[in-house]
């Protein structure tokens, strides 16, 4: 196995997934397809550590590791609602749903994070901040187009959505495609 590009992540059950996809329809039909390019809600998750392209022999180190830190976290739940955009409203990159979580996401977080710096993986230098991305707006827009964008976003307003129960992390094989990536689920770990 050569290199492959992973991450680790929560998943939202299903149910959950389509609620979301609900409530971003009108924002969904009203930008298209031309200046967002829509994540699949199949593949909706919450990332608590982008890996990028690992060797593949690494798999069974990562494994080993996330097995220990989900075992060091118990089951919780997520509360999922609100909505907003990365890095900036005036800077749109990123369309996400917001993630209400009690402190045991950011612990599991962290311990991810260090273990996954023990093996070598370089530490992300950004504060965790959890979220699912939606959307993701395409490169090359122009200034009309952007403010289209700006328009849509400060005119949604979504309450909650739903609550998730946690009790496993997985970790993915990330495959890019022309028509957008695929995930594999390689190992899950279930939570105490």
């Amino acid at each position: 196995m050569n290199q492959i590009r992973a991450f680790i992540a929560i998943d939202p059950p299903s149910s959950l997934q389509e609620s979301i996809e609900e409530q971003i329809s009108h924002l969904r039909q009203t930008l298209g397809n031309n200046v967002i390019r829509w994540v699949p809600v199949r593949n909706i998750h919450l990332t608590l550590k982008f890996l990028g392209n690992i060797p593949g022999t690494h798999l069974d180190f990562l494994k080993q590791m996330l097995s220990q830190a989900a075992d060091s976290a118990q089951k919780f739940d997520l509360t999922i609602g609100g909505f907003g955009s990365f890095p900036t409203s005036n800077r749109i990159r990123v369309l996400w749903v917001g993630v209400h979580a009690p402190v045991a996401l950011a612990s599991l977080q962290r311990e991810i994070e260090a273990g996954a710096a023990r093996l070598g993986y370089e530490k992300d230098g950004r504060s965790f901040s959890p979220h699912l991305t939606v959307g993701r707006v395409r490169q090359g827009i122009d200034v009309g187009q952007l403010q289209r964008i700006r328009n849509a976003v400060a005119e949604i307003q979504f309450g909650r959505i739903g609550t998730a129960r946690v009790d496993s992390v997985h970790l993915y094989q990330s495959d890019l495609h022309a028509d957008g990536s695929v995930y594999t689920r390689l190992f899950s770990a279930p939570l105490r």
